[in-house]
């Protein structure tokens, strides 16, 4: 669904108890820091909103989206980490590395979910302009941060309940 059908803050609780235990690591990408650090903003409270403890979420820096794939499988590769939440932000310039540097990072996040057998959360816009982008982190569309973590939350409660 599009998000300006849906504010992307709005979510269900199902499969979320149970969870104040488990480990987060937070990859967030400095390049559009203005939007990044609000996605990032929005991820951290829906965490602590929701019983995990400010001492099981961990911050992590990355230049860019390109370079969540290789920190995220760094995060993954810990077992003490129970899930990985991506947080990055590409807007459409007047050439194709959108596509290639987007194309890698969905690819690079869903590849290490798969072999590390965690949720690694794909929490990276992909808008068209600046404003777009600020509208999904923390606008009028809600925050995509808020999204990601109650994925990852999510996913954790889906594979205890397994």
């Amino acid at each position: 669904m599009a998000s300006n059908l849906k504010n992307l803050s709005e979510h269900s609780g199902k499969n979320m108890k149970g969870l104040q235990d488990k480990k987060f690591a937070i990859v967030v990408s400095e390049w559009n820091e203005e939007v990044t650090e609000s996605l990032y903003n929005g991820a951290y409270e829906t965490l602590l909103d929701n019983g995990i403890s400010k001492e099981n979420i961990e911050k992590h820096y990355v230049p860019g989206s390109f370079e969540l794939s290789l920190a995220a499988q760094w995060m993954a590769e810990r077992k003490e980490i129970d899930a990985v939440i991506c947080l990055g932000c590409v807007i459409q310039g007047e050439t194709k590395h959108f596509d290639f540097i987007c194309d890698a990072v969905a690819h690079g996040i869903t590849n290490v979910s798969l072999k590390y057998n965690k949720p690694i959360i794909f929490g990276v816009l992909t808008p068209n302009t600046q404003q777009q982008a600020l509208d999904r982190a923390g606008g009028k569309h809600g925050n995509k941060g808020d999204e990601a973590a109650f994925t990852a939350l999510k996913m954790l409660g889906l594979a205890k309940g397994l």
